[in-house]
Parts: structure tokens; sequence; C-alpha cells
């Protein structure tokens, strides 16, 4: 089995990561925060597994949708307070920048696979976690979720792991600034209001849910819901001109892929296409 991005193996049906609970099935991935009794909390350890683990789902071609959720009734309580932020006082300045900059690799490592991921929020989900849900593609939540970016409870900026810059493109920037500098819980109901869930569902429905919507990006076009997955990042910094035509080039490779062809022959048929990545 070809090794990736240090332990992470691919397939990754082969891959027993030992700091969160991996399952594969067909093409969706699902990750579950698996330290129920501290709400799932990061620690410096975990923190490396995820980031290592999403650079090898991009050289997973099996793999074409992720879901991330928490064990427990929780998504995940943020960094380990005696595990990280502990040791984090005592840092010199050269390690304390190490360990941010280990941080905010996990959000590029997410941003960067080609899989869009979906991340089924209930309970808890602050700090770190709320980051990790933020860095998802596309958010469901149970009706109890919480979501705080406590950074500044801590002391410190609300510009941690990218929050900055991607918060307010979900929810703009007069309401995410309100969250970045109080620090206080969303709510569910807000968080849907404001755009940050793109729904809710029931909490004994959440997962299932989210893996039905998994499963069907997964069954869908490989190569365009990645290239689509990169121009939602990459148009971030283009003016709408620059977009348009960056799009054009963008969809023109689209229409070169099998999947295209079969979709068009399918539809002439009167049939569903069953697109096979190509």
């Amino acid at each position: 089995m070809r090794q990736f991005a240090n332990s992470v193996t691919l397939p990754l049906q082969g891959y027993e990561p030992q700091h969160f609970r991996l399952s594969v099935e067909g093409p969706v991935a699902t990750v579950t925060l698996n330290r129920p009794e501290k709400k799932n909390p990061l620690t410096f350890e975990s923190y490396r597994e995820l980031t290592d683990f999403f650079h090898a789902c991009a050289k997973d071609d099996a793999v074409k949708a992720i879901v991330i959720v928490g064990a427990g009734g929780n998504f995940s309580s943020g960094g380990d307070v005696f595990e990280i932020i502990g040791p984090l006082v005592e840092m010199d300045t050269k390690g304390l920048t190490a360990f941010t900059r280990m941080t905010g690799e996990l959000v590029k490592a997410m941003r960067a696979a080609p899989q869009p991921i979906v991340a089924a929020v209930e309970g808890i989900c602050a700090g770190a976690g709320a980051i990790i849900a933020m860095a998802s593609d596309i958010r469901l939540a149970a009706p109890g979720a919480k979501v705080a970016f406590l950074f500044n409870k801590v002391g410190l900026a609300g510009c941690d792991m990218g929050a900055c810059a991607i918060l307010p493109r979900i929810i703009g920037q007069g309401r995410a600034s309100e969250l970045l500098y109080t620090g206080r819980f969303m709510s569910a109901e807000e968080g849907e209001r404001w755009g940050f869930f793109s729904r809710l569902v029931g909490a004994g429905e959440l997962l299932a849910e989210a893996g039905t919507l998994a499963q069907a990006i997964g069954t869908g076009p490989t190569y365009a819901n990645t290239m689509t997955k990169r121009m939602l990042a990459m148009e971030w910094a283009m003016s709408v001109e620059e977009a348009i035509e960056a799009e054009a080039v963008a969809q023109a490779l689209c229409m070169t892929t099998e999947d295209f062809a079969r979709a068009y022959r399918a539809f002439a048929a009167k049939e569903k296409p069953v697109f096979q990545g190509d």
C-alpha cells in the first residue's frame, strides 16, 4: 500500500488514525472527532494527524466527499486547555509561531483537499472546533448547536486560523466582527439565519442527513465538483471580470471530461446520468 502524508496510507479504507475515527463507505469518508468525555478537544497530535489526513485526501481518487462530526453529542470544544493552552504559556515566540502556523496548516489542508467537506454540528462547537466547521464547505446543524469563536475569551485576537478572512465571507463583516470581538455563542437558529448553517436537522437525523448530502455530492461529477471548490476559493481574490474569464477556462476543461459526454448521452436517452469521475 502506498504511503503519503507521514503515516497516512492510501486508499484511505486501509488507514487507521490514532486521534480520530475514520470510516469510508463508497465515495464518502467520515471523520469523527472522538474524545466525547471532554467534548472532543484538539491536541497537538490531533492537529497534525487531521492535517496529514486532508493532505492524503488530495491523493485518494476513491474518496469524493468528506463528513466531519463529533462523538457524544458535541462537535468540538477547541484546543484542549491542559494539553495545548497550558504548554503554550511556557513557549517562546518561536515556538508559539510554529504552533499557530501548524494550526493554520489544518485549514489550508481542508481548503486544498479537492473533496467537498460537510460539517455535521451539534452541541458545543467552539474555538478551533468552530474553525473546522467554518473551513468546511457546507455546514448542517442540530437545533441545540452552539458556535463560538472564543479566542478573545482567553486573551487572544479573533484572527485565528483564517477566521478574519473566511468568516466574513460566510456571514458578513458586521456579524463576523461581533462574534470575533465578543467570543459569544451563536445559536443554531442564528447560524442558519445568518448563512453559517445551510439548514437545521433533527439531532437524531444529523449524521444521516450529512451522509446523504455527501453521498449525493460523491456520486456527482468528480472533476467538476473539484473545479467548483477550487474556483470558489480562487475567486475571492479576483475581480468580476477576472472571475468570468477564469470560469470560462474552468468550464471548458470540464467539458472535456467523459462525465460531461456521459451526461449528454443519458439525457438524450431520458436516463439519469451515472457519473464515473473521468
